[in-house]
């Protein structure tokens, strides 16, 4: 009992130092893996390998041997005495200053690398004074407008709009640039005012209503923009002598002054004292000050106003000035007999059936359509049948008067039956057409295709005529001969 007592009373200081320092290695080891875990240092992570586990191995080893004393008694042999086992803690007491020596030398190059960190990271360009650098300051939208865009990066693009309204100053579109500044000007809205553009002439008041204005014209001006000088004598333009084409001015009292005006349509003329609206012939006035007609065909003038009028078989548009032809034949507005065909011309319509060529040199035709012939079988000794037309078909095209040149106005191909090899190639002219030759230009637009182009302008009314052949070739030996006659029918206008 008293051996067990001693050996406690020798393990109680052995405890209490091995306490202490286990605890300050626990310390330790939890900052250096801290430290490990900020930085990337080899020299440290060599120090924390050299600290490892097996130094507490030793440790408990050592306490396990002392440990066993209090289950000796004085008269066993074995058991460590006394001397010895001081000499151990003496041993092992010298052995745990050294690695506090050593820990503490390791904690000190730890906080020299922390050190360096942090005056590194403090070196680094703050975020907010980067960014500063590659945007520009905010963008407000107008008064009366709106902005789009809420990017004010480099590269960025801003947009503004205004109201309805009002009519924009300045950059409708900025963008950030690479100094931190916006491109263009800053935008402003400003008032859009029917009167702003100035449409009143000589002198004249402009008076604003709702969405229009009018104009106040002083003495001796009239017309809706006061643009005509009154006179004593009427213009050219002006109608006179027709109780139809004239109004009575309406006057009125503006501060204290008489102005008196015309209705749309007419203007003021005579003396002030004795004055009158006569109407305006806009037809004139038009051919006038534009140079040229009004109405695509012919303009009526009527009182205060006008309006066009188109020839017989033409109708007028919706624009109030063109003419359109009409298609007599479509809408079958024709009177064409039996075994006729209608056709179309500029305001009106002719009745046609193309006969086929009388019999010659032993080749004779058949009509197979209303507007095509063939050939009949050739004889088999006849030279001269093979070389006249195969087929001869009929055309009827209506043009306005001085069409403009060149204009493609037929196009002539070939046709190969099924299973049947075409020609190697073909050659295009004009067969005749007389003193119409010059007229005309035919000329291939492709391999299987032959165009008929006119070249110069004709004036119309009139017809003509000219004829056009496609011949086909295998091998370099004549095969066939197609004709086609083309009947030009030019009406009297130019629409």
């Amino acid at each position: 009992m008293r051996s067990a007592r001693a050996s406690i009373a020798v393990l109680a200081p052995v405890y209490q130092t091995f306490s202490i320092y286990f605890n300050k290695f626990k310390q330790f080891n939890n900052r250096i893996k801290l430290t490990h875990l900020r930085i990337n240092n080899s020299k440290a992570k060599s120090g924390y390998r050299r600290m490892n586990i097996s130094h507490l191995c030793t440790i408990f080893l050592f306490l396990l041997s002392v440990l066993s004393l209090h289950d000796c008694n004085d008269s066993a042999q074995g058991c460590m005495d006394k001397n010895r086992a001081m000499a151990v803690l003496r041993q092992m007491e010298k052995f745990l200053k050294g690695q506090e020596v050593r820990f503490a030398e390791g904690l000190r190059i730890m906080k020299s690398k922390l050190t360096s960190l942090q005056n590194s990271v403090s070196k680094f360009p703050q975020s907010d004074q980067s960014s500063s650098q590659l945007s520009c300051p905010p963008l407000t939208a107008p008064a009366h407008g709106r902005k789009f865009g809420s990017k004010y990066l480099v590269g960025h693009e801003v947009h503004f709009t205004c109201s309805q309204g009002f009519r924009s100053v300045g950059s409708g579109t900025r963008v950030c640039q690479e100094n931190g500044t916006w491109s263009g000007v800053a935008i402003i809205c400003k008032d859009v005012s029917v009167c702003s553009s100035n449409p009143c002439q000589n002198g004249a008041t402009c008076v604003e209503t709702l969405n229009q204005y009018k104009c106040t014209c002083p003495h001796n001006w009239s017309g809706n923009h006061c643009q005509y000088q009154t006179q004593t004598a009427p213009p050219e333009w002006s109608v006179v002598n027709d109780p139809a084409f004239s109004r009575k001015p309406r006057c009125a009292k503006v501060d204290r002054a008489q102005h008196c005006s015309c209705d749309a349509g007419f203007h003021m003329s005579g003396t002030s004292d004795n004055s009158i609206c006569q109407d305006v012939n806009e037809c004139e006035v038009y051919k006038t000050e534009r140079g040229g007609p009004l109405c695509t065909h012919a303009c009526v003038n009527v009182p205060g106003s006008y309006h066009c009028s188109c020839p017989t078989g033409y109708k007028l548009l919706a624009d109030g000035r063109s003419c359109e032809d009409v298609d007599e034949c479509l809408t079958q507005q024709h009177n064409c007999s039996r075994g006729t065909t209608c056709i179309n011309t500029g305001g009106g319509f002719q009745c046609v059936n193309p006969e086929c060529p009388r019999s010659h040199a032993n080749a004779s035709y058949v009509k197979t359509s209303p507007f095509q012939c063939e050939r009949n079988p050739c004889p088999m000794d006849s030279r001269s049948c093979p070389l006249a037309a195969k087929t001869i078909s009929y055309h009827y095209l209506s043009l306005p008067s001085n069409l403009l040149t060149p204009a493609t106005l037929f196009r002539m191909a070939t046709a190969t039956a099924p299973g049947r090899p075409g020609p190697d190639s073909l050659r295009f002219g004009i067969a005749g057409g007389g003193d119409t030759r010059s007229l005309f230009v035919m000329q291939r637009s492709d391999r299987q295709t032959g165009e008929l182009i006119l070249v110069q302008q004709l004036r119309g009314p009139q017809e003509l005529s000219v004829e056009v052949e496609m011949s086909e070739y295998s091998d370099r030996t004549f095969q066939a001969k197609h004709l086609a006659r083309v009947h030009v029918l030019v009406s009297s206008y130019e629409f």
